[in-house]
């Protein structure tokens, strides 16, 4: 199943440029208190705090392609930092202790960290990187 082979750089921007917003919205929410969450209103100097000012400034440089390798790397680190700070106490599994989703963003961003950020990125645009 190559057929989609050739778009393996283009598909790669569309995984960096969804994966930075579905993360942004994380960070919009906890900073911007929007959309409306739980989140809104926690201090910054909080862990969750400190993490959503993470996922605002390196969800933008991620979701736009600037830095984008050195975002991805430092987004992997919050959210495998996140999924052991929040869900790994609550037991064993992923499915169980509420922590797929930060799972599969340390895993995303440590892949986007290493393969870069595909053609429809700034760094691209600029001749840095793809």
């Amino acid at each position: 199943m190559n057929f989609l082979s050739p778009f393996e750089p283009q598909l790669r921007s569309v995984l960096r440029i969804m994966s930075g917003l579905l993360l942004l919205q994380h960070g919009t929410t906890k900073i911007l208190s929007f959309p409306v969450s739980q989140m809104n209103g926690i201090s910054l100097t909080s862990l969750p705090g400190i993490a959503g000012i993470f996922e605002l400034v390196f969800g933008v440089l991620l979701t736009i392609g600037l830095f984008s390798r050195v975002s991805a790397f430092i987004l992997s680190g919050v959210t495998a930092a996140a999924y052991f700070i929040a869900h790994a106490g609550q037991g064993f599994f992923p499915l169980l202790n509420g922590g797929e989703l930060a799972a599969l963003y340390a895993f995303v961003f440590l892949y986007l960290a290493a393969a870069g950020p595909g053609p429809w990125s700034v760094d691209a645009a600029r001749g840095k990187d793809s």
